[in-house]
């Protein structure tokens, strides 16, 4: 019969085992991107497979947790531009471009948040439809005040900002790079005019 004791025992060793392979998970990703092997990883981890697929079953799973505990903080990133003395359109702009920063975090990460999308079952689909929502409710404001075009939907600029970042991955862009399929991407949903030039127009 297993005792408090034991079972203690175990659920230590179990949290031990998942901090140890989000450690190693977050080193690998950061040097062989999002296709680094599972087994791979569970072997420098000090893991069996089995252990592994036990705390994380899937890939997805896995790069979700590694996101959460190491990847850019969005939320506070987004708290902090709510805060700051800045107008709608600049705001929006700003969240844009943390979110084409986010999808570049990783080698290889916009495919993976590319194909959550389409699987409401993957555990990176609250993630990215947290970005979608947040993208909407800036954009929101930035319409109100007359910064962003009419009929542009938050879903819109996240697809945008995550097919700037799968191109720029793909053909290896650098950080100027990013940031002109940022602007290219600004284009798209910014009115030339100031809020007030639209309220006469």
């Amino acid at each position: 019969m297993t005792s408090p004791a034991d079972f203690r025992g175990t659920r230590t060793d179990a949290r031990r085992n998942r901090a140890k392979i989000l450690e190693v998970a977050e080193s690998v990703f950061a040097i062989e991107g999002m296709e680094a092997s599972m087994d791979s990883l569970a072997k420098r981890a000090g893991v069996g497979p089995a252990t592994l697929y036990r705390h994380f079953p899937t890939r997805d799973a896995l790069i979700a947790a590694v996101l959460e505990a190491h990847g850019p903080d969005l939320r506070q990133e987004a708290a902090d531009i709510a805060e700051s003395d800045i107008d709608a359109g600049a705001a929006l702009d700003r969240w844009i471009l943390a979110v084409g920063e986010w999808m570049r975090a990783y080698d290889g990460l916009p495919e993976p948040v590319r194909v959550a999308l389409a699987d409401g079952n993957s555990p990176l689909r609250p993630t990215c439809q947290q970005m979608i929502d947040t993208t909407q409710e800036f954009l929101d404001a930035a319409q109100r005040d007359g910064y962003a075009r009419p009929g542009i939907r938050g879903l819109d600029l996240y697809l945008g900002a995550l097919a700037a970042a799968w191109v720029a991955a793909a053909t290896s862009a650098d950080a100027a790079a990013t940031h002109g399929a940022a602007g290219l991407l600004r284009s798209g949903w910014a009115l030339n005019q100031s809020p007030e030039s639209c309220a006469h127009r």
